[in-house]
């Protein structure tokens, strides 16, 4: 197995399929990981990281992998490993405390969302660099949040958080450049 020079978005995206696989085959598995009725009190932080290694379905899955691939491998060859994986944390973390505090606390949530549409954010700041259009991807934005109402059941309030973590992280690693 050849890890040194293979990207971590590759390595990202078998993981969290991996784990999906693992989902469909031991029952319980992604209660343990997902956010539903986090409690900061109970010590649960782990919840906003692992959230990302379960997904509501093979279309979820599916349209979340994607997005990481395409979104992740510019932003990953533009700012490398290491402020990659800053600019990942980010916004999943923050999209998740963001579901966590602002959605009904009986309700679950999962995926990878709010870590994607931190990468959105940030290929939106970086886009022009690394030959890709911004404001096609504002216009997905919009798109996968209109798509969210109407289609119901989507953690609009994860992808925001991680929208903005995602934007305000790139922000400050820019600045460093």
């Amino acid at each position: 197995m050849r890890l040194r020079g293979q990207s971590l978005t590759t390595l990202l995206v078998g993981t969290i399929a991996l784990s999906y696989l693992v989902q469909l085959l031991l029952p319980g598995y992604e209660e343990a990981l997902w956010i539903s009725g986090f409690d900061y009190q109970q010590g649960e932080y782990w919840r906003l990281v692992t959230v990302a290694l379960v997904h509501g379905g093979f279309f979820h899955l599916g349209f979340n992998l994607y997005a990481l691939h395409i979104l992740g491998t510019p932003v990953e060859l533009y700012f490398g490993r290491n402020k990659y994986i800053l600019i990942l944390l980010t916004s999943l973390i923050i999209g998740s405390l963001a579901s966590a505090l602002f959605n009904n606390p009986l309700i679950a949530s999962v995926g990878a969302s709010g870590m994607v549409f931190g990468l959105f954010g940030s290929l939106a700041l970086i886009g022009a660099r690394v030959g890709v259009e911004w404001r096609g991807i504002i216009g997905i934005v919009l798109i996968n949040f209109a798509l969210g109402f109407v289609l119901g059941g989507v953690d609009w309030r994860a992808h925001v958080g991680g929208l903005l973590g995602g934007t305000l992280i790139t922000l400050a690693l820019n600045r460093s450049k």
